[in-house]
C-alpha cells in the first residue's frame, strides 16, 4: 500500500523515527526524514530536511524541499518528541513551554504544512507518535503527560473534521520504549536515586504487564498498518502498544 508514497517522518534521526523510516522506505515509498541533529539524519542514508519542528517556519521549508524532491506529501508521522523528568513543584513555566512546544506544537506544525496535498488528492494518513502518557499519568513528567494528552485530543478532533474525506488521523501510544530517550530516563533515575542500572529499568518494565521494554520495529509495524487500505475505518484512535498497560 505504501509502495511510491511520499512519507515524511519527524525525528527521523533515531530510535522510533529511524525505524519508522527504514521500515517505510524498504515497503516500497519515497520517505523524507526530519530532524534537528544533521549528523544523525545522514547516518540513516535517507533523504533528509534539518528543521526544528517547534518552528512553524522552518517546517513549512523543510516540506517544500521534501516536495521538490519526492513530489506531493502522501504520509506524515510526527515522531519529534521529548520529555523532561522533573517534580512538578520544581517545574518552571519555562519547563511547561518546552514540552508543550515538542509535543504538542510541534505535531500541529508538522500536520499542518502536510495537510494541504492530502486534502487537494482526498487520501493521506495523519500519524503521531505519542505515548502512554496520553492515556494515563507518570509521576515526575507532568508536563510531558500534559503535552501528550494534548496531542490526542487534538488528534481526535481533527479526525472529526476529516471523517468525510479519504484522510485518516490515529495516534499510537507505545509505553517505554527502547530507545537513546528512554537510556537518557534511566540515567536520569540512577543519577537522581544511586540505584543500579538494572534496577532502575526493572521500575520502569514494572509499568508493562509483560515486564518488558517496547521495541521500535513494533510501533514501525502498526505505523504501517495504519496506512494500509485494510485500516481505512480506523481513525481517531489512539493505539496503545504496551504490553496491556493500558
Amino acid at each position: 500500500m505504501v509502495e511510491t508514497k511520499h512519507v515524511v517522518v519527524t525525528g527521523g534521526g533515531s530510535g522510533v523515527g529511524a525505524d519508522i523510516a527504514r521500515t517505510f522506505h524498504n515497503g516500497g515509498a519515497k520517505v523524507t526524514i526530519f530532524g534537528r541533529n544533521e549528523t544523525a539524519l545522514k547516518r540513516q542514508s535517507l533523504p533528509y530536511q534539518v528543521c526544528d519542528v517547534t518552528d512553524a517556519s522552518a517546517v513549512k521549508k523543510a516540506f517544500e524541499a521534501a516536495r521538490k524532491q519526492h513530489g506531493p506529501v502522501d504520509i506524515v508521522i510526527a515522531n519529534a518528541g521529548n520529555a523532561l523528568s522533573k517534580p512538578f513543584i520544581q517545574m518552571s513555566q519555562e519547563d511547561l513551554s518546552a514540552m508543550l512546544a515538542v509535543n504538542l506544537v510541534g505535531v500541529f506544525n508538522t500536520w499542518q504544512h502536510g495537510l494541504a496535498d492530502m486534502v487537494e488528492r482526498d487520501w493521506g494518513r495523519l500519524i503521531v507518535v505519542a505515548s502512554t502518557a496520553g492515556l494515563k499519568g507518570y509521576p515526575y513528567v507532568s508536563g510531558y503527560c500534559a503535552a501528550k494528552h494534548g496531542v490526542i485530543g487534538m488528534m481526535k478532533a481533527l479526525s472529526l473534521e476529516l471523517a468525510k474525506t479519504g484522510i485518516t488521523v490515529n495516534a499510537i501510544c507505545p509505553g517505554f520504549t527502547e530507545t537513546p530517550l528512554l537510556a537518557r530516563s534511566i540515567e536520569n533515575i540512577v543519577a537522581t536515586t544511586k540505584m543500579s542500572d538494572v534496577d532502575a529499568a526493572k521500575i520502569l518494565k514494572n509499568n508493562n504487564p509483560q515486564q518488558r521494554f517496547i521495541q521500535t520495529d513494533e510501533i514501525a509495524s502498526a505505523a504501517m498498518w495504519l496506512c494500509d487500505e485494510a485500516s481505512r475505518s480506523v481513525t481517531g484512535h489512539s493505539l496503545s502498544i504496551s504490553g496491556g498497560e493500558i
